[in-house]
């Protein structure tokens, strides 16, 4: 036998292992190849993004990276081609106005919306076109309509004294119904029956699917394309429809009636179109409803949420919030509900809402970008073109070079002689809820002992960090 015959057999020997060439070939790659591979990270995340998958089944992805980042470091590799940089220095590069940096293909994935455009013309051309209807004029038109929900949600309380209250849940009706009333000049009724109509279950079996999904895109497309087959039983397409049906039926019945004045986002959508038709059709004003419903009432119920129980975790800040809201009671300089203008002069209370955005962000991992091209150098590794990077705000907002050796703690003073923040609708409700709900009522956790569980789900705006579990007396 010669020895090419010899060869020849040899390798038919072992011709099964010939598919793992491509496998072998993948991993030396990602590993020992690629510009990243000198980023440190957990292994199995450099080889594949079913890394993050599996973290984003779990629920924790907002610890996750502040565990990833104090065991690897400010950079950390979290897929084949993607990177958690944990610097503050490095948000504007990479957030800033007038970046290069384009959105991932993660967005794609995600439901129409301002927040998924991933064309920047697009996205600036209709965030200008609809800023007047979020402008602080309109903040001061939806003010009334917040306070009918307020006063129906302290009404409830009252007939719940003596009770142990889910107060998360019942500040989830709240805020839905908030944004019921400032987007349709109606509540959806959820404060007024002590219960949602099964939107709320609705929404969470959507989002159990879409936490994972989201993070690989092109399954996603699969899995939309064969919606007949799949996607149904995942219950993603008539849950989310559900909710944009209010928004749809709504914005028909007005324009059959010929109603397009009312001074609320619907109204202001309307008349918006009245005026440049060509730019704002009916899909673009189901969006900026289905957008406030779902994203709106979640980001200020889960704020909400966080800075009640984080006061009610350290007595001494809420007594100090309490004395400053009993102070202007007292002086005859808060009306019930508090108004919007009256919460803004009570320094604590604006220190306790800032502390609690710092504690516990809403979203819950990285809002990805793609490196431009040109590549650019971050703490000494370079990220080439075409790399995924993101900063997570649970991570930054740890920062003890910015906040401190005590960035674990809440600690509301620590904002005492800052500037006044903007405020939007979601500011406007909290900074009145909070005084209101402390003028009326004295709240002390059912069990002070036990800590509330949170979960990083998928909604419609992106994975928010969501309370579970919260009651109190």
């Amino acid at each position: 036998m010669t020895i090419i015959e010899y060869s020849r057999e040899s390798l038919k020997e072992y011709y099964y292992l010939v598919p793992l060439i491509p496998l072998l070939a993948w991993v030396i790659y990602y590993r020992f190849v690629t510009p990243l591979a000198k980023i440190p990270g957990p292994f199995s995340a450099s080889l594949s993004r079913l890394w993050l998958m599996r973290r984003s089944v779990r629920g924790d992805m907002h610890q996750m990276y502040i565990d990833l980042h104090r065991q690897y470091g400010p950079v950390v590799r979290t897929g084949p081609t993607e990177v958690s940089i944990a610097d503050p220095a490095a948000i504007k590069p990479i957030y800033g106005i007038g970046t290069k940096f384009t959105k991932s293909g993660w967005y794609a994935g995600q439901e129409v919306s301002l927040f998924a455009e991933r064309d920047e013309k697009v996205h600036a051309h209709f965030q200008k076109l609809i800023s007047g209807i979020y402008s602080m004029t309109s903040m001061v038109d939806f003010e009334p309509y917040i306070d009918n929900t307020i006063k129906s949600f302290m009404q409830q309380m009252r007939d719940r004294v003596g009770q142990s209250v889910d107060l998360g849940k019942w500040l989830q009706l709240l805020a839905f119904d908030v944004i019921g009333e400032i987007t349709f000049s109606k509540p959806f009724g959820f404060v007024q029956e002590g219960n949602d109509d099964g939107s709320f279950k609705s929404l969470d079996n959507a989002f159990a699917f879409g936490v994972w999904i989201a993070q690989v895109p092109w399954l996603f497309w699969i899995i939309f394309n064969l919606k007949c087959l799949i996607w149904s039983s995942q219950g993603v397409s008539d849950d989310m429809g559900k909710v944009f049906s209010m928004a749809t039926e709504e914005m028909n019945k007005r324009k059959k009636l010929g109603v397009v004045d009312r001074p609320d986002m619907l109204g202001k959508a309307l008349k918006l179109q009245r005026e440049k038709p060509a730019e704002v059709n009916d899909g673009v004003l189901n969006v900026i409803a289905g957008q406030n419903a779902i994203a709106g009432s979640d980001t200020t119920a889960i704020t909400m949420r966080a800075i009640i129980y984080y006061l009610l975790k350290k007595p001494a800040y809420m007594a100090r919030l309490r004395a400053e809201v009993e102070k202007n009671q007292t002086q005859g300089l808060l009306s019930n509900p508090v108004t919007f203008e009256q919460a803004r002069k009570m320094p604590y209370l604006q220190a306790c809402i800032s502390e609690g955005l710092r504690m516990h962000p809403a979203v819950g991992m990285t809002l990805p970008r793609v490196v431009p091209q040109g590549g650019i150098r971050i703490h000494g590794y370079f990220l080439p073109e075409g790399t995924t990077a993101g900063i997570s705000a649970w991570v930054v907002h740890r920062d003890e070079a910015v906040f401190g050796p005590d960035a674990d703690t809440f600690m509301p003073e620590r904002w005492l002689k800052g500037d006044t923040k903007e405020m939007d609708v979601s500011l406007m409700e909290m900074s009145k809820v909070l005084p209101t709900l402390l003028m009326n009522f004295d709240l002390e956790l059912a069990d002070p002992k036990k800590e509330w569980k949170v979960n990083c789900l998928y909604v419609y705006a992106g994975p928010f960090v969501v309370p579970a579990e919260f009651f109190v007396d």
